[in-house]
């Protein structure tokens, strides 16, 4: 009976890869497609396969096993249809994750910048994130650990009150509370990079706390290991 159930859930992505591979490579006349199409949608057909396979044969059936193969094969599915649709995926995945905690999501070609406001992740004249930070960061791990190919570049920001030094190593400080806390998480510390940019490049008027407020931040870049 376990058996059984291991193949009827491994057969639902296999008939949706089936059905995708299938309709990329045929036109309306009946002639085969050779676009550029094709290949992503096959792809992504072959890496629903793949990661359908993959994820349910690690379950121990039931609805673990149907967990896993649909997940795996959403995973796989976005690895196979190429650069673009990996981070579609995860783009998704961040914003619905991250709806609600003020966190913006940004997406600039292939990278995806995450945009953590002083609001949400330190006081004044401090590096230790707070409890909003640390929730949302939980999010962003899982997401992460789903979505290994990627790097992560972590920038931290300071307003303009204090001297240059003091601001580039507070800055540093907040970069790597982020990093850490990412890596804590589970996330693989080589994907990580932290650096801080010190008072450097406002997003705003240094002449209001308004502004000062919105400078005081980090921003959290994703780029894709593979550009193509």
């Amino acid at each position: 009976m376990k058996m059984m159930k291991k193949t009827f859930w491994l057969s639902i992505p296999l008939a949706m890869a089936v059905g995708v591979t299938g309709c990329a490579s045929t036109g309306t006349d009946g002639q085969q497609q050779s676009s550029g199409n094709t290949k992503t949608w096959s792809g992504a057909g072959i890496g629903a396969v793949a990661g359908a396979v993959a994820g349910a044969l690690t379950g121990d059936g039931g609805s673990s096993t149907r967990d896993r193969a649909l997940i795996g094969a959403a995973a796989g599915a976005a690895i196979g249809g190429g650069v673009g649709a990996y981070m579609d995926s995860q783009e998704k995945e961040l914003r619905n994750r991250l709806d609600g905690t003020d966190i913006g999501v940004e997406r600039n070609g292939n990278d995806l910048i995450l945009n953590m406001p002083s609001s949400v992740t330190f006081d004044v004249d401090a590096s230790d994130l707070k409890t909003a930070a640390r929730q949302a960061l939980n999010d962003v791990n899982a997401v992460l650990r789903s979505y290994p190919e990627t790097r992560i570049n972590v920038v931290g920001y300071t307003d303009s009150t204090g001297s240059n030094s003091y601001n580039q190593t507070l800055s540093e400080r907040r970069a790597q509370s982020v990093a850490t806390y990412l890596e804590q998480g589970g996330v693989d510390g080589g994907r990580i990079n932290a650096v801080g940019y010190g008072e450097s490049n406002p997003v705003a008027s240094n002449d209001s706390e308004a502004g000062r407020a919105e400078n005081r931040r980090v921003e959290i870049t994703l780029t894709p290991t593979q550009q193509s």
